[in-house]
C-alpha cells in the first residue's frame, strides 16, 4: 500500500466547528494504517472508482431484459451527471484534502483529483444506489452495505473529511431522487 507524504500546503483556518470533522479524520485515518483494515478499505475504494458501478449496470442490462437495459441506462445518466456535478463543486470549493492540511493524516491511496469536497465516491455510490434500488430493491442487501463501505473507505484512507462525504450523501441522494422523478417517464 502507497502512503502518500502531507504536502507543504497551508492549513485552512476552519475554525473550532469543524474541530469535530478534522478529529473522526484523524481517528478514521489511524485506524486505516493497520495493514489489513488499509487493504480492506483501498479494495473498496478501488471497486468505488467505477468497476463496481460499472459491472452492475453490465450484469443488469444482461440479465434484467428490457427493463435492466433502461435501469442500466438511468444508472449511467445519473452518473455522468454526477460527475460532471461534483467536479463543478470540487472546482468551486477548493477544500484541500485531510492529508495536505491536517498534519497526522496520511494518504493510503493516491487520489484521483486534487480536491476534497465533495467525495466524488460517495456521491456516485449514493446516487447508483437510489436508481439502482427503485429498479431492484432486492440488491439492497448487497448495495447499502457496498456504499456505507465506500463512504466510510473515503475518510480512513485519509482522502477527505467526514463533512465531504455527509454532503455527497445529501447531494446524490438528491440527485438519485431527482433522477427517477425526472426520467420516471422516460424509462418507464
Amino acid at each position: 500500500m502507497h502512503a502518500m507524504p502531507p504536502s507543504p500546503t497551508p492549513d485552512l483556518p476552519l475554525g473550532p466547528r469543524f474541530a469535530i470533522d478534522r478529529r473522526l479524520c484523524e481517528v478514521g485515518n489511524r485506524w486505516g494504517g493497520r495493514r489489513a483494515v488499509g487493504l480492506f478499505f483501498a479494495t473498496v475504494s478501488r471497486l468505488g472508482d467505477g468497476v463496481f458501478w460499472y459491472a452492475l449496470m453490465l450484469a443488469i442490462a444482461l440479465i434484467g431484459g428490457r427493463r435492466g437495459v433502461c435501469a442500466a441506462a438511468q444508472m449511467a445518466i445519473t452518473g455522468l451527471t454526477a460527475l460532471m456535478l461534483y467536479r463543478v463543486l470540487k472546482r468551486w470549493t477548493r477544500r484541500p484534502r485531510p492529508f495536505r492540511s491536517c498534519p497526522g493524516v496520511i494518504a493510503r491511496i493516491p487520489p484521483l483529483d486534487e480536491f476534497s469536497f465533495p467525495s466524488g465516491h460517495t456521491l456516485q455510490a449514493v446516487s447508483f444506489t437510489i436508481v439502482a434500488l427503485a429498479w431492484y430493491p432486492l440488491l439492497a442487501g448487497l448495495l447499502l452495505p457496498f456504499t456505507l463501505l465506500v463512504a466510510a473507505s473515503r475518510v480512513i484512507l485519509g482522502l477527505h473529511y467526514p463533512s465531504d462525504v455527509l454532503a455527497a450523501t445529501l447531494i446524490g441522494g438528491g440527485l438519485g431522487t431527482l433522477s427517477l422523478w425526472l426520467l420516471s417517464g422516460v424509462f418507464a
